[in-house]
């Protein structure tokens, strides 16, 4: 089981702070999780822009080839600037 949360303005366009998801075949990598998350379309498909979006596992912030197991916790959110 996935535990994803959306952090911050990806928060808001979702309109969800986050969902449990099964573990299936086809989730083997952030990227496949996100492929998987995008195909809902619309605001979804914020998340398959790697400029726009982090990723983080398991509190660690994470490339989208990092491999899954299914029994994380995945963070999506906005780049944060700082001054």
């Amino acid at each position: 089981m996935f535990r994803v949360h959306y952090f911050a303005s990806l928060r808001e366009k979702l309109g969800s702070a986050g969902e449990s998801l099964e573990a299936a075949d086809d989730i083997n990598t952030v990227a496949d999780l996100i492929a998987v998350l995008t195909r809902r379309g619309g605001a979804w498909n914020l998340l398959a822009d790697s400029r726009e979006v982090l990723v983080a596992v398991d509190q660690a912030v994470a490339d989208r080839d990092q491999t899954l197991n299914g029994d994380e916790e995945v963070a999506f959110f906005p780049p944060m600037t700082g001054g």
